[in-house]
């Protein structure tokens, strides 16, 4: 497993992992489970951070159903990673590698713990700004078949962080990129040159799966 700590990627060494998950303010402790794969069942502790809020159950098992064919041996990037719960469950149904980022701390070292309990090699985490972690990646990085984007509502970031990947070299021909979002966003500022392939809503949250036009 590549642990990476900050925002240009320099090898962050890790020793005495704690394995037990940084504990809330109340000191009680979240979790939520992975839902399928090789690590079926199993759960992922993950602290109290403003703005972190795991993908439903149902909305992740709806998400992988329309990703059946896609996940087995991707790259994926969990941008806004919160409680890994995404890109952990990637990794269970046999996704090749994870890129995890977020911008809490806590955040991080709980992603790091379930990575290292699950024994899972092959992924990256970084605590970084999601935005400036895109513009900060060489034209030569390795592109990614998924992306994850489910940021804290609140901050209304869709619209920027979607438009810096489609300037990026971050996405591969064909990738598939699943949005998360409280507000419908038929009509929100996202990239003309992708295209909705799913799209979906459960109780107050929409989600959606887009894919890049391909260039003719």
């Amino acid at each position: 497993m590549e642990i990476r700590g900050n925002l240009i990627g320099l090898p962050l060494v890790v020793l005495n992992v704690d394995p037990l998950m940084p504990k809330s303010p109340n000191g009680s402790r979240n979790s939520v489970r992975i839902i399928s794969g090789e690590h079926r069942s199993r759960k992922i502790q993950f602290p109290d951070v403003p703005g972190l809020r795991p993908t439903a159950d149902r909305i992740r098992e709806t998400l992988f159903n329309w990703l059946r064919e896609d996940v087995a041996g991707a790259r994926c990037l969990d941008l806004f990673a919160g409680s890994g719960a995404l890109g952990l469950e990637a990794l269970s149904r046999g996704a090749s590698a994870v890129s995890f980022i977020d911008a809490s701390s806590a955040a991080i070292a709980a992603i790091r713990t379930a990575l290292t309990t699950l024994r899972i090699d092959g992924s990256s985490v970084y605590h970084a700004d999601a935005q400036a972690w895109i513009k900060a990646q060489p034209n030569t990085v390795a592109p990614y078949d998924i992306v994850f984007l489910d940021p804290p509502f609140a901050a209304n970031l869709l619209p920027s962080v979607c438009h810096l990947l489609v300037d990026s070299s971050l996405l591969s021909p064909g990738s598939k990129i699943y949005l998360e979002s409280a507000t419908d966003l038929s009509d929100a500022d996202l990239p003309k040159s992708w295209v909705k392939l799913k799209s979906g809503k459960a109780g107050a949250v929409f989600f959606y799966l887009l894919s890049p036009v391909p260039k003719e």
